[in-house]
């Protein structure tokens, strides 16, 4: 049983190279402050160690899964996804239970249809550290563990 793993690009487009900018294209992280979950593979942690310089990540909760679906969430039309939707298309009865089995690798957000790819995130209150040094020397740039989800909240 693997992890969901959530990734928010924090850098923009200036001085990146092809090959970093490709695969951010390829986990649909176009522009910065855009925020992904993705299942935990061996080929996910090869893309992250290319773009480690540009992105934050790190192991997503079930709570933060959840409240990311409930306010950012968004359908085609900009609908907002609701417990109904959920109801009528996934095998699931609330988002609660979705994002359950999101956290844990049961389920992925591409089991709702319709769903766009991406959760569109605003800065986060109280600002960055810094966006040139990794997590782990004061700055907000790289793998980050369980205090994505503070992140997470704090941007939405």
């Amino acid at each position: 049983m693997s992890k969901a793993i959530a990734i928010v690009r924090l850098r923009g487009r200036v001085n990146v190279s092809y090959n970093v900018e490709h695969t951010l294209k390829l986990l649909k992280l176009n522009k910065p402050n855009h925020a992904v979950v993705y299942e935990e593979t061996d080929a996910l942690k090869g893309m992250l160690f290319k773009i480690k310089d540009v992105v934050t990540y790190g192991e997503v909760s079930k709570e933060t899964i959840e409240h990311l679906i409930r306010k950012r969430g968004e359908l085609a039309g900009k609908n907002k996804v609701t417990d109904k939707h959920i109801k009528a298309n996934t095998e699931f009865s609330t988002i609660k239970q979705f994002s359950k089995a999101v956290a844990n690798g049961e389920a992925k957000l591409k089991d709702i249809p319709d769903i766009q790819p991406l959760f569109r995130l605003s800065p986060p209150r109280k600002g960055f550290k810094s966006l040139k040094y990794s997590y782990n020397m004061k700055g907000d740039l790289g793998y980050r563990g369980e205090a994505i989800n503070d992140l997470i909240n704090r941007m939405c």
